[in-house]
């Protein structure tokens, strides 16, 4: 397992529900096309489940 993951966000939280915008929050995403880096952990996988429709991860 790789030890970063690379967090894209693809799609608007428009017309989402109020608990996948927070997770989105959470994962520190503000802006479409924004990329940030999280650990690559339980946690971390967990929220990017929730919404993986509105995001593309890339394992660094």
């Amino acid at each position: 397992m790789t030890n970063k993951l690379e967090v894209t966000l693809t799609k608007s939280v428009i017309g989402s529900k109020p608990t996948q915008r927070k997770t989105i929050e959470a994962l520190g995403l503000r802006k479409l096309n924004q990329i940030v880096e999280h650990q690559n952990n339980d946690a971390i996988r967990g929220m990017l489940t929730k919404v993986s429709h509105l995001v593309t991860v890339k394992e660094i």
